[in-house]
Formats: structure tokens, C-alpha cells, sequence
């Protein structure tokens, strides 16, 4: 049978938690959680634990939240005296400093929520629907000093459904990330998995996610723009403005034929609005200030005329 491996594990955001939850129950020996520490959320700005803080509590497992760890020997030796065989990190946050990768015999395993080498860097789900994919999967990899550069360990691929966006998409492949960790952990255990270096060649990038992401480029295809709409929710979603004020797009569908860009017409119950290829049907939309609302109810309170435009 199999030691027990001493692990440090490093994480912050939803998308860890089934990874951290399935290592404990796997019987891991989880030594250290290691989390952003809290920040001011909502309208109190009260100070919020990450959603892994409070599954390590909700555990019983010891929590260190370093402002900092590249320049901390306080941290580091709190590291040291565990002596961890392996680190997992999963969204944590903060680049591992050398001493930090270099510590663990068995290397710092990372989860990355795309099929590397493409889409590396902070936001993989977002990027992989944004830009039509219609397969993405999960990867465990050992950090190196790169940015998602180091060798490959396990991959699962995973299908994109039509109807998917980044919040639908991302459990699914947290709980399949879960299971890969424990796969990858094992298998670094007893010989049977062996690293395979990236073909840098074939690398994309998944920059973090600006708010100007969000802003509907009418001149791009229906297709293009509803896939960066499904990619961008919740944040930064999908904005334009009408009649100068700011309407966010929640929901549409591609209908094809020709339309203007940005040029709206009515059919009906129906609102659609111009493309560079095709057009797109809206289905909910929200105006500044207002409750999300249906095609047919934006029609009706606001009385869109056709050729009025939506954008700039």
C-alpha cells in the first residue's frame, strides 16, 4: 500500500475547492492550506474569506494567508519544518517564488483549466469559449518559472456545449480537475506518470479579463460576438450602449442573414441587431439602472425604432 503524501495545498477561488475537498477525502495528508488573505467584499466591504479558507476550515485544516511569500522567511519556514513531498496549487494567485518550487521532491502540481499548451494564463474558460472552441479539458503540470510553461503530467479533455459559458463550464471542470489531481498524485507515487514537456509552438494565451473585453465590437460576426458573450459572464459580460446610455446583453442568438452592424429591426416580439456576418436576436438585455428584461419587454418600455443603432 502506498505512503500517505504530506502535501501543501495553495488555492483561492471556487473553482479549488472540489480539488482541495476530494484530497482530504482521499485521505491525503493535507498539512497547510495556503489562501489569499481576506479582502473587503459587497456593499459593507466586510472583510470575506476565499471560498477555500472556508472549505480549510470547514475541514478542520491549518490556514496561512502571506500578504506575501516571495521575500518571507517567515513562510518559508513554516514550509520547510512541513517538508511537503508535493504542493498542489490551484488558482491560488501569486507566483511561486524558486525556493518555493524547488522545495517539494515530487514538484509544485498545478491544475490549469485548459488543455495546455493553449489558452495559459489567468482566465482558460473564458478564453476557450470567447473564441468558439467546442473541446477544452483540464491539465496538471509541474510549475516551472514560466507563465503555465512546465511539464505536463495528465490531461482530460472535456466537451463545450453550445449553451455553455464560463459559469456553467468551469464546475464541471473543477470536479474532473479533482479527479485528475488524485490520478496525477498517485501516479507521481508509484512511477506510473511521467512528465512530458509543452510544444511552445502551439502555446495560446488567456490574458486576465478587462472590463473593455465586455464592450460589443458590432463590426466582428454574430457568431464571434455571442461566443464572447457566453465567455464573459459574468465579467465583464457584454455592454454596448442605445440611445447613449449603457444596456448590457445577457442572453441572444445567432439568426442568420444580413443586417447593418449595430442597426436594430423588430419582427414582431423579436429585436435583432446587426452584425458583420449575420445578425443577432437579443433575448434578455438590461438597461442601466434597470432589472434584466426580455426582448419583448425592452420592446415594449422602450419602443426601439428600426435603423436605431446599438454601440457607437
Amino acid at each position: 500500500m502506498s505512503q500517505v503524501l504530506d502535501l501543501v495545498f495553495c488555492g483561492t477561488p471556487n473553482f479549488a475547492v472540489p480539488t482541495l475537498a476530494r484530497l482530504a477525502a482521499e485521505g491525503f495528508a493535507v498539512r497547510l492550506v495556503v489562501t489569499q488573505p481576506d479582502r473587503p467584499s459587497g456593499r459593507g466591504m466586510q472583510s470575506a474569506l476565499s471560498p477555500v479558507k472556508q472549505k480549510a476550515l470547514a475541514l478542520g485544516l491549518p490556514v496561512e494567508q502571506p500578504e506575501k511569500i516571495k521575500n518571507n522567511d517567515a513562510f518559508r519556514k513554516v514550509l520547510e519544518g512541513i517538508r511537503p513531498q508535493a504542493a498542489v496549487v490551484v488558482g491560488y494567485g501569486r507566483i511561486l517564488p524558486p525556493w518555493m518550487i524547488d522545495l517539494p521532491p515530487l514538484g509544485n502540481i498545478n491544475l490549469h483549466a485548459s488543455l495546455l499548451p493553449k489558452y495559459r494564463g489567468a482566465a482558460p474558460i473564458q478564453w476557450a469559449i470567447a473564441s468558439g472552441e467546442s473541446v477544452t479539458g483540464v491539465t496538471t503540470m509541474r510549475i516551472n518559472a514560466g507563465l503555465d510553461t512546465g511539464d505536463i503530467l495528465l490531461q482530460r479533455e472535456m466537451p463545450i456545449a453550445p449553451e455553455d459559458t464560463s459559469e456553467t463550464l468551469a464546475p464541471r471542470l473543477a470536479e474532473t480537475g479533482a479527479e485528475l489531481m488524485v490520478e496525477t498524485l498517485r501516479g507521481l507515487q508509484d512511477g506510473t506518470v511521467h512528465p512530458r514537456p509543452q510544444d511552445h509552438a502551439l502555446a495560446t494565451l488567456a490574458p486576465v479579463l478587462t472590463r473593455e473585453d465586455g464592450r460589443v465590437d458590432f463590426q466582428r460576426s454574430a457568431r464571434e460576438i455571442l461566443n464572447r458573450l457566453r465567455g464573459f459572464q459574468p465579467w465583464p459580460g457584454a455592454f454596448t450602449t442605445f440611445r447613449a446610455q449603457p444596456i448590457h446583453i445577457w442572453a441572444a442568438k445567432v439568426e442568420p442573414g444580413p443586417l447593418p452592424s449595430g442597426e436594430l429591426r423588430r419582427n414582431g416580439p423579436r429585436l435583432l441587431v446587426g452584425c458583420g456576418q449575420d445578425a443577432l436576436e437579443l433575448l434578455e438585455v438590461q438597461p442601466q439602472g434597470k432589472r434584466r428584461m426580455s426582448a419583448r419587454d425592452f420592446i415594449n418600455g422602450y419602443q426601439p425604432r428600426d435603423g436605431e443603432r446599438l454601440g457607437g
